[in-house]
C-alpha cells in the first residue's frame, strides 16, 4: 500500500485491481482443482477394476507422466508372464497329482486282495490302515481338483439313497471294526447335485463321525425339507472350535489331541458344498456327540 501511495494511485483502483486479481486466481485454481478432481476420480475407478480395465488408463500428458505410463504397462506385462507360468505350473501339477492317484490306486489295490486272503486279526487292522491311506489318496486328488479352472461337476437329479447308501457301503467294514452301530431309515428324496462330489462330503463325515466315535450309534436321516443329517455319539466338538473346524488347517482340541487330523476333510467339504450350492453346518456338544447338516436344496443350478 505504501508503494501504491508514492504514485498517487486511488485506494478505489488498488482496491478493485485487488480484488480482481483474487477472482481471477479462484477461477483459475477452482478450474485446476475440476480438472484434478476429473482425473483422480477416473484414476479411483480404473484402480477398483484393474484387472478388466488395465488399458483404460488416462494418456500422459508430461514427460514424467510418459515415464510412469511405461513403468504400468511394463509391470502389467510381467504380472501376465508370472500369472502364465502360474497357471501352466498349476496344470501341471494337477496332471502329476491325478496320473499319481491313478497310478498309486493299484499297489493299494494289490495289497488289498493280499490282507483279504487271510482273516486275521493283523490283516483286519493292516486293511483298516490302508483304508485311511485310500481316503488320504482321495483327499489329494479332490484339493487339486477344487482349485482347477475346468468344470470338473456335472449335476443331474438323483436318487438320494442310492448315494447315502454306497457311501455306507464304502465305511461298512469300518463299522463293523469299531462295532459302531448304524442308525439309516432310507430315503425316497429326489436332488439336484453332483454325485461324486456330495459322496465325497457324505463320506469326509462318515469318515470323520466313526474315527471319533469309540461306542454308540451314527445315526443318518433326511428331512421334508431336504436337509440331511449325520449325528454320531462320539467326543463332541469343542464350543469355542465349532465356527473354525471349517477352516484350513484347523484341527481343533479334538483333532490336536488324536494327532491324527489333517485339518483338510472338513475345509474341503466346505467348498466342495459351496461349488454345488449346499450348505454345510454343524452342532455339537463335548462329550455327547455331533452333527453335521448339509442343506441339498439348489439355486440356479443346470440340469444336464
Amino acid at each position: 500500500m505504501g508503494i501504491f501511495s508514492l504514485y498517487n494511485l486511488e485506494i478505489e483502483a488498488v482496491i478493485y485491481a485487488s480484488i480482481l486479481c483474487i477472482v481471477l486466481a479462484l477461477i483459475y485454481f477452482i478450474f485446476k482443482f475440476l480438472n484434478y478432481y476429473k482425473k483422480h476420480t477416473e484414476l479411483i475407478r480404473i484402480e477398483k477394476n484393474i484387472s478388466l480395465i488395465a488399458n483404460e488408463l488416462p494418456p500422459p500428458r508430461k514427460g514424467i507422466e510418459e515415464d510412469y505410463h511405461k513403468m504400468i504397462f511394463s509391470l502389467i506385462d510381467i504380472n501376465n508372464k508370472n500369472l502364465t507360468e502360474l497357471v501352466k505350473q498349476r496344470k501341471e501339477s494337477i496332471d502329476y497329482y491325478t496320473t499319481w492317484v491313478h497310478q498309486i490306486k493299484v499297489p493299494i489295490s494289490v495289497m488289498k486282495l493280499i490282507l483279504q486272503g487271510e482273516d486275521t486279526n493283523e490283516n483286519k487292522e493292516l486293511l483298516s490302515e490302508l483304508f485311511k491311506v485310500e481316503e488320504y489318496v482321495e483327499m489329494v486328488l479332490c484339493y487339486f481338483r477344487l482349485d482347477s479352472s475346468s468344470s470338473d461337476f456335472v449335476f443331474k437329479e438323483y436318487k438320494l439313497d442310492d448315494i447315502i447308501k454306497k457311501s455306507i457301503r464304502k465305511y461298512a467294514s469300518q463299522f463293523i471294526r469299531k462295532k459302531i452301530s448304524l442308525n439309516y431309515k432310507g430315503t425316497d428324496k429326489i436332488i439336484l447335485t453332483d454325485e461324486k462330489w456330495l459322496s465325497f462330503i457324505i463320506e469326509q463325515i462318515l469318515s470323520n463321525a466313526i474315527k471319533y466315535t469309540d461306542k454308540g450309534v451314527i445315526t443318518i436321516s433326511v428331512d421334508k425339507d431336504k436337509i440331511l443329517s449325520i449325528s454320531d455319539t462320539g467326543i463332541g466338538i469343542a464350543e469355542e472350535d465349532i465356527h473354525r473346524i471349517f477352516e484350513k488347517g484347523f484341527t481343533g482340541y479334538n483333532g490336536r489331541a488324536d494327532k491324527k487330523s489333517t485339518g483338510l476333510g472338513l475345509y474341503l467339504c466346505k467348498r466342495a458344498a459351496n461349488k454345488i450350492s449346499h450348505k454345510i453346518y454343524v452342532e455339537s456338544e463335548v462329550g455327547k456327540g455331533s452333527t453335521f447338516f448339509i442343506d441339498l436344496k439348489t439355486i440356479d443350478l443346470q440340469v444336464e
